[in-house]
């Protein structure tokens, strides 16, 4: 090895009749020969570049492609084929079928939380104790967060494995994150009748929409995207019902529902009135059943932004003296008051788009009925039945 020859600057070095220049990447010792002469202007080249290459590095912008542009000759990345995170994300990314609102999501998931610390790093040199430090280091904002960021990158970890990159998954050994179930509120009926009354009674002329909307949401359960994407066209009054084949989300109308599949949804008296108070107001300039105020192509005229309903629904809350609730607790309310009704579960739960399992789970507190106490018993006689039986026997 040659010795470096005094008054070379730091990192640069002469190598046979070559210079060398000595930095880290991504914390990784690397040296490159360059084809500069050994000459001032050849050492200022090298010096040039080294700096370069060193700033390039703390703003986290060496990527492997850029590497490769500054050091077409190099061995350093030809060595190894493993891409680095940054650029392994970006592809898994881009290869997911998946809507555009979810992609977003899943973008800024992904720039938010794994990027600063993992961007340059080698797929394969990801371990297990710095996804746990990762995590830990990290001043998450709400445990569902941070259970769907460490979902995320935990698929990211399994499709590197299915693709040879890795053999085992780093983030399996991230502690699992204990997310409190959120304690659902719904209203009473007395309640969501006072909400809609309030409602009515709050707003006048195209305004009124938004009593109708809430009506509406109370009556049939829809999710608030799910009416908010309904147009005429899939209401049928004369056979009661209304089909649910789409879903605004971020303002944007997506072709699809929730859960992927449309269903039809049976309308009852309330639901139905909603309808028929809302048909003057927009059936003529809309497609959309609760389009806003406003004018243009009958395509477009729909909710954008919730900022509209949700005025009114807060200010008729406050006005009502209720607590806070969500917009989304109509459909809740409307569930829970079907399910106290005694209805039955699976007619209940295809009018949500819910399996019959995931209704009982989520509104088992709301399940009973007045022959609870006559159901316990039945316990009480097995039991008698039981004793009569040994003291025959004996």
């Amino acid at each position: 090895m040659a010795r470096k020859p005094m008054g070379l600057p730091v990192g640069v070095e002469f190598i046979g009749k070559s210079i060398r220049i000595r930095f880290t990447w991504s914390k990784k010792r690397c040296c490159e020969t360059l084809p500069f002469p050994q000459t001032a202007k050849g050492v200022a080249a090298a010096e040039g570049l080294r700096s370069q290459v060193k700033q390039l590095d703390r703003l986290g912008a060496l990527t492997t492609e850029k590497y490769i542009e500054l050091f077409p000759s190099t061995r350093s990345v030809a060595a190894t084929q493993v891409p680095i995170f940054f650029d392994y994300a970006q592809e898994w990314l881009n290869s997911l079928q998946i809507v555009e609102s979810t992609r977003k999501n899943y973008r800024s998931t992904m720039q938010n939380y794994w990027v600063p610390h993992l961007a340059h790093l080698p797929i394969d040199a990801i371990t297990p104790v710095l996804m746990r430090k990762i995590v830990n280091g990290i001043e998450w904002t709400s445990p569902v967060r941070r259970k769907n960021a460490v979902r995320m990158v935990t698929s990211l970890f399994n499709q590197a494995i299915s693709d040879e990159l890795i053999q085992r998954n780093p983030a399996r050994s991230i502690p699992a994150t204990r997310v409190v179930k959120r304690e659902l509120d719904p209203f009473s009926r007395a309640e969501a009748d006072a909400v809609i009354a309030k409602l009515y009674e709050m707003t006048s002329g195209l305004q009124t929409i938004y009593a109708c909307f809430f009506e509406f949401s109370f009556y049939t359960g829809m999710r608030p995207g799910e009416a908010m994407a309904m147009r005429w066209s899939e209401v049928d009054t004369r056979n009661r019902t209304a089909r649910v084949c789409r879903i605004r989300i971020y303002g944007k109308i997506q072709e699809r529902t929730k859960t992927k599949t449309s269903r039809e949804v049976l309308l009852n008296d309330q639901a139905l009135q909603a309808l028929e108070k809302a048909r003057p107001l927009t059936a003529a300039r809309s497609d959309y059943v609760f389009a806003p105020e406003g004018s243009g192509d009958k395509s477009e005229l729909y909710v954008r932004s919730e900022t509209g309903p949700k005025r009114y629904w807060l200010l008729a809350l406050r006005k009502l003296g209720m607590r806070h609730r969500r917009m989304y607790d109509t459909r809740h309310t409307y569930a829970t008051m079907c399910l106290m009704a005694g209805m039955n579960p699976a007619f209940i739960a295809s009018q949500l788009g819910h399996s019959v399992q995931i209704l009982l789970s989520t509104y088992a507190k709301w399940i009973s009925s007045p022959n609870d106490w006559s159901e316990l018993e039945k316990l009480d006689m097995l039991q008698n039945g039981t004793k009569l039986v040994l003291e025959n026997q004996q």
